[in-house]
């Protein structure tokens, strides 16, 4: 691992001036009411649905970008962008984002994967896009190139993690308080993997054909991620303190009590994320077949697991919530909306993906906007449902962030007539 270059002079000068920035965000009042609604709804007792809004178009939003940055260091340059973005955030759309009163320094911790190589080509007509499509070339053929899937390999080169960790202090003296953290966070959702190492339509194909080879593929893969789950363990590298996962708050009095108060950095005082996103067009009996086992033996590693993304879960919600210590699950555009309310029950949070597509118009019907939230948040009332909303996967507003405004002032005004 090549180590960075400390910022300059000038540079040092832009990072503590975003710090002042940041630091005067973080303590405001505010930060440890939201981590209190927060608790609340995790604890399956919401005072009101809760908001966020993540995964911006940030081509299209001037001044968060790489653009707007001025240190050369790739690794300072990073977390220059990320000082950036949070204020930004923060200004125009903070819903019910918490800010903590501290900058987290990144451990320098990485996961191999799966050690396979898969071939993909861009299908972008736009290369000023966040939305990408690809098509990928497949790599596992036969039950002879599972040897090619490796078990996951987490590293942590504990020297540059002092590193950066000492700069950060000279940088930031008496601007910011520092915590070192943010370790690995794990992404089960293996058949995203598979779906690139195999192809999308083979992989319907060899359901049907061949299933056998993909039992075979899902096994090897489940043991390859514990591998690294494990490892993670071993080196205490696991990413206890974040306060998201899979862009929803997780504060709990179990796991993450407060602002960095996490339980110790290991898989089971952690959140992971897991999902099918592929599985939204085959049968339920489908996903408990080829899904439950492999992500059940993974989740179990887990303090708490968010599950699912954009597929549809509301006719398989009773084969989702088996898998174990799953707290969130996903109910995507995708998803019946009144079926999932009325299925999911007291023991699991509905995490509400409204459609991004409301804002990728020419122009903007605000009154469908908010009827679409108002659904959901009246079929979650009417069925004593804990419920969250996550506008995310935002690929475009149309260069108006305005947008991003309106849909959050709708939003919040949604959620607080619960």
């Amino acid at each position: 691992m090549s180590y960075n270059t400390m910022p300059g002079k000038e540079e040092i000068a832009v990072l503590r001036a975003l710090a002042e920035e940041y630091m005067a965000i973080a303590t405001l009042p505010i930060q440890q009411e939201k981590v209190d609604l927060w608790k609340s709804l995790n604890r399956m007792s919401g005072q009101r649905p809760m908001v966020v809004i993540d995964q911006f178009p940030w081509n299209e939003l001037e001044g968060a970008n790489d653009k707007a940055c001025v240190v050369k260091d790739p690794w300072w340059r990073a977390f220059e962008l990320n000082l950036r973005q949070t204020i930004y955030k923060w200004k125009i759309c903070p819903v019910d984002m918490v800010v903590e009163p501290f900058l987290t320094i990144p451990l320098s911790a990485e996961c191999t994967r799966f050690g396979l190589h898969h071939d993909e080509e861009s299908m972008a007509l736009d290369e000023d896009t966040t939305a990408r499509s690809q098509h990928y070339s497949r790599t596992l053929k036969t039950m002879d190139d599972l040897e090619k899937i490796k078990d996951m390999k987490v590293t942590h080169d504990e020297a540059l993690s002092a590193r950066h960790m000492e700069e950060a202090r000279e940088i930031f003296e008496g601007t910011a308080p520092l915590k070192q953290g943010h370790g690995i966070q794990f992404h089960l959702g293996i058949w995203d993997d598979l779906s690139r190492f195999i192809g999308m339509e083979d992989v319907y194909l060899e359901i049907m054909d061949n299933p056998d080879f993909l039992h075979a593929c899902m096994n090897r893969l489940t043991e390859s991620a514990i591998a690294g789950i494990r490892e993670a363990n071993a080196l205490q590298v696991h990413n206890d303190i974040a306060n998201t996962c899979h862009c929803s708050y997780i504060y709990t009095d179990e796991l993450l009590p407060g602002f960095g108060e996490g339980k110790g950095p290991v898989s089971s005082n952690s959140w992971a994320f897991g999902m099918a996103q592929l599985f939204t067009s085959v049968s339920p009996v489908t996903t408990q077949e080829f899904e439950t086992p492999y992500i059940s033996r993974m989740a179990q590693e887990f303090g708490m697991i968010y599950y699912g993304c954009c597929e549809r879960e509301d006719d398989r919600l009773e084969i989702v919530k088996q898998i174990p210590n799953v707290k969130k699950i996903s109910c995507s555009p995708w998803s019946d909306r009144k079926n999932f309310a009325q299925q999911i029950g007291p023991g699991h949070i509905m995490s509400n993906k409204p459609s991004p597509a409301f804002l990728a118009t020419e122009s903007v019907n605000w009154q469908e906007v908010e009827d679409d939230l108002k659904q959901t948040r009246d079929l979650a009332k009417a069925n004593n449902v804990n419920l969250e909303f996550i506008l995310k996967d935002v690929s475009t507003v149309k260069y108006d962030p305005s947008r991003l405004t309106k849909w959050a002032d709708i939003a919040m005004r949604v959620a607080q007539e619960w």
